[in-house]
């Protein structure tokens, strides 16, 4: 019976965020104006940091490929939410949840490696001055970030193959607005025990192994700015360091509750995966130009000039 029933099953249903047409008009133009500034935020600091040479220094190079990053994961999810806010069927198959799910793994890991690699940058740049612009060398630069996407990308090559093997029996419908693999798991008519193993196993290494290198870092940044007999010198350190550690609170604790946590369909549920799926990537422009003067200066520059032209 379960394999009959398996055999008819192509497809779910994205419950969303609310059932009632009123709110999801409002939902529809926030998380449309939320989009369209997320794109124009990360598009910005994109351009920005390319365009000004004063910007092309180890640090930015990583928060370009952050922006990008923000770009990709927001792309990957708020679309097909705007399309089930106006949609009577909030239907999506089977095929393209796996892959959104893919991507939401993929992209989402690249971004915690590289928040790890951008700790690492702030711990050379502030502990070794004299020595960084040895230690962190455009090729290892480079290196770094293709170690980001390659282990993002094993990530979602473990996980998701797993999740393809999975038999849907009567139940289909997703409490949530996207497809992620806590949220399949509990739809699954198969054994599902080697899945939950590989997912909380990669996301503890995950997780873990990054929070180590993050938290070594600052550890030894608090450290040596606390040296600093300047006021204007550790003034100056921790600016550069409070951005990025407001990036990795929003993004980091978010991500790492919503996989570890046990799946109920639960409103924390939802808030977590808007938090890093929706909000961070808002926020990251804001947070890096707002809080970093280097990056206002470099706008007024480019902004200027191109006033000029």
């Amino acid at each position: 019976m379960a394999l009959r029933n398996h055999s008819t099953i192509t497809e779910f249903i994205l419950l969303g965020l609310s059932a009632d047409p009123k709110v999801q008009i409002l939902l529809f133009v926030l998380f449309m104006g939320i989009y369209l500034l997320t794109m124009m935020g990360n598009l910005m600091l994109l351009l920005v940091i390319r365009a000004d040479s004063h910007l092309h220094t180890p640090m930015y190079f990583f928060l370009s490929h952050l922006s990008f990053l923000d770009l990709c994961f927001s792309s990957v999810t708020v679309p097909k939410l705007l399309e089930n806010l106006l949609s009577k069927k909030k239907i999506i198959s089977k095929e393209d949840c796996l892959t959104q799910a893919f991507f939401v793994f993929d992209i989402g890991g690249t971004e915690i490696f590289l928040l790890s690699v951008m700790a690492y940058d702030r711990y050379a740049a502030i502990c070794y001055p004299l020595l960084y612009s040895q230690v962190m060398s455009s090729q290892l630069c480079v290196k770094l970030v293709w170690a980001s996407w390659g282990l993002g990308f094993l990530d979602a090559v473990i996980n998701i193959p797993l999740a393809m093997n999975l038999n849907f029996c009567e139940n289909h419908i997703i409490p949530h607005y996207t497809c992620e693999l806590p949220s399949l798991f509990p739809l699954s008519c198969s054994d599902i025990s080697t899945n939950v193993t590989v997912l909380t196993g990669s996301t503890l290494l995950h997780g873990f192994g990054t929070f180590f290198l993050i938290f070594f870092s600052y550890t030894r940044i608090v450290s040596t700015i606390l040296s600093i007999s300047s006021t204007t010198g550790r003034s100056k350190a921790f600016s550069t360091c409070s951005s990025h550690l407001t990036a990795v609170s929003f993004f980091y604790v978010s991500a790492f509750l919503r996989y570890l946590m046990p799946t109920s369909g639960s409103p924390l549920e939802l808030i977590f995966s808007i938090q890093y799926g929706v909000v961070t990537p808002l926020v990251n422009p804001l947070i890096y130009s707002l809080k970093n003067q280097e990056v206002k200066t470099a706008l007024r520059r480019t902004l200027g000039k191109c006033l000029q032209w």
